[in-house]
């Protein structure tokens, strides 16, 4: 006997709910099975006017609560569980676990009904959980993208890796509560399935290994400068997820790129320019040949009344003295021996000028060059680097740079060669005339 009651004390606690609604709508003269539908039906409207009432209530309390610790801390990483709506997961969940916990004792009379909503319900507490876990991971990821230490990191492609995962696990627990079987059958059937899937997430996949690649070899972080011109990508990196690649155009357009095709395809990436501290200009003069010539001891003398110029000219004017002497050069035709050349002299003074710029990094490579004569002439090459790598900072400088040399490359009876323009031509015409 005591086994018995012990075993139905816990039905009659469960029926009571039930029982006493079905005694009063019997009490209306309805037919068992009718009564039986509309006090099922009451309970049903009432649970879930309950729930909602539950839902609302349990929101205020816990939004209330927390909002007011929150306000009053100094912290800002509090702040992101708001901004992610982990409270508002969070308070859904309660509500639903308070019905499952009381459907049993409202559909007591309807057993296969009330196992289908625990399962519907279970699979309800499965999909909140997975959205506060969402929350939760969304608000580290705010907080950590705050963090110097973290700030270039793809962190957006770990969370979706971490969330993937979680999506895969909650898929098989649903799965396993759907149909009441183990979990492990619905692993067995997906991996006979793998083909598919595959073919389904085959760029998910790529961008799976490419971000692990991307990361692991530190080839591009959050606020990098890319260029990649295949797809008109120009600007700095702003976000690096699972998918794709986002890049803010210096015309603050946006371009995505295949996560994958950064280890497919090339670019270039200008953090190193940015470590090194310094912009590199390359740029080169074309000097027209024809003009290149010796110059006579008239022209140094006027050339050596430019100050950063005068010391290089006296010293290599008795350099040049002294080997002539040596090898007994006759004078009169200028090809014997050495002599000084307005190229040459004006290379040197490109090199003086550079040296004397402070806008020029003087530690870094500095060099002026010749490159090989094309049809366009003689190119005299500057290769440099400039103090700092702001855009604007850069091409002033460069700017100021040769503004000065095109100035004063006629000093040198030097020509920068160009295509005939109209003026050109109008006067060989009018020389012809």
């Amino acid at each position: 006997m005591e086994k018995t009651n012990i075993i139905n004390i816990p039905t009659l606690q469960k029926s009571f709910i039930y029982d006493w609604t079905l005694d009063r709508v019997e009490t209306a003269g309805l037919p068992q099975q009718l009564a039986h539908l509309v006090s099922t039906t009451l309970l049903l409207l009432a649970a879930l006017l309950i729930l909602l009432i539950a839902d609302y209530i349990t929101r205020k309390i816990v939004k209330t609560l927390f909002v007011r610790l929150i306000t009053k801390t100094s912290t800002t990483w509090d702040d992101k569980l708001l901004e992610n709506n982990v409270l508002d997961h969070l308070s859904h969940l309660i509500p639903v676990i308070l019905a499952q916990q009381l459907l049993p004792s409202i559909f007591i009379g309807f057993p296969n009904f009330t196992e289908v909503m625990m399962k519907f319900l279970a699979v309800i507490i499965i999909i909140l959980v997975v959205k506060l876990i969402s929350s939760l991971l969304k608000t580290l990821r705010d907080i950590f993208q705050n963090s110097k230490a973290f700030a270039d990191k793809p962190i957006d492609s770990y969370l979706q890796v971490v969330q993937i995962f979680m999506l895969f696990v909650a898929g098989t627990v649903a799965f396993s509560v759907i149909t009441g079987s183990s979990p492990w059958s619905f692993l067995v059937s997906l991996g006979a399935a793998s083909a598919i899937l595959m073919l389904v997430f085959k760029d998910t996949i790529l961008g799976f290994v490419a971000s692990i690649q991307v990361s692991a070899n530190d080839s591009v972080r959050v606020g990098d400068w890319v260029e990649m011109p295949k797809y008109g990508a120009d600007g700095d990196v702003i976000q690096i997820n699972l998918n794709n690649v986002k890049v803010q155009n210096f015309d603050k357009t946006i371009v995505s790129i295949p996560t994958h095709t950064l280890l497919t395809d090339s670019f270039k990436n200008y953090r190193g320019m940015r470590q090194f501290g310094g912009r590199r200009i390359k740029r080169a003069i074309p000097i027209k040949i024809s003009s290149i010539r010796y110059l006579s001891e008239e022209e140094i003398a006027d050339l050596s009344r430019i100050q950063i110029l005068a010391p290089y000219i006296a010293q290599r004017q008795k350099e040049i003295t002294a080997y002539n002497e040596q090898a007994n050069a006759d004078a009169s035709m200028p090809v014997n021996g050495r002599r000084m050349t307005n190229i040459g002299l004006f290379r040197t003074y490109i090199t003086n000028y550079i040296q004397n710029n402070p806008n020029i990094h003087q530690d870094r490579m500095l060099m002026v060059r010749q490159l090989a004569p094309t049809e366009h002439g003689l190119p005299l090459e500057l290769y440099m680097f400039a103090a700092s790598t702001d855009w604007v900072f850069y091409e002033n400088t460069m700017a100021n740079i040769f503004d000065h040399l095109f100035a004063a490359i006629k000093y040198f009876d030097l020509e920068v060669f160009e295509l005939p323009a109209s003026d050109d031509l109008r006067g060989v015409f009018q020389q012809q005339l």
